[in-house]
């Protein structure tokens, strides 16, 4: 196995998520998820005027994220890397992005919910600035019951 992270592609470039991105939105969320969002929550979210923002590159959507802003807060509701395209700093670059949106938007903290089963992600957080402030018992759904979540949270400070 290679331990050296791939290099993010040249031509991946972020921009708001559209309706007509959801088919190739879904099949991300389907692969790469156990319990996924439905297609409905997706559009819920979006025609709610969620920051909702792809990362596009020759080879189509590499992932997406879903940020809620009110009242001051934000909350990273979702963030995925399309499965196969993992490793190459997208993630990084979308979440910094949507943090830049949530400073923006006046917000002065965000939010997350991770599974503890999903250590690349923590690490990631981690890596941003995220702090682990507690824990949701039997959040999620999971193969053969639930599984709680881990709260982090970020105070923005400015640039």
């Amino acid at each position: 196995m290679n331990a050296r992270p791939r290099p993010l592609a040249e031509d991946a470039r972020l921009r708001p998520m559209r309706e007509d991105d959801l088919d190739a939105v879904m099949r991300i969320e389907t692969a790469a998820y156990a319990f996924p969002w439905t297609r409905g929550i997706m559009l819920d979210c979006l025609r709610a005027g969620y920051a909702m923002w792809v990362q596009e590159g020759a080879a189509g959507l590499l992932g997406y994220g879903v940020l809620s802003i009110a009242a001051g807060e934000a909350h990273l509701l979702n963030l995925c890397t399309a499965p196969g395209h993992e490793g190459r700093g997208h993630a990084q670059r979308l979440l910094q992005a949507l943090l830049k949106i949530a400073r923006a938007g006046g917000a002065q903290r965000v939010f997350l919910e991770v599974r503890p089963s999903n250590p690349r992600a923590i690490a990631l957080y981690q890596r941003s600035g995220f702090n682990e402030i507690g824990r949701r018992p039997r959040y999620y759904p999971a193969i053969g019951g639930r599984e709680d979540a881990i709260v982090m949270a970020m105070e923005l400070l400015p640039e």
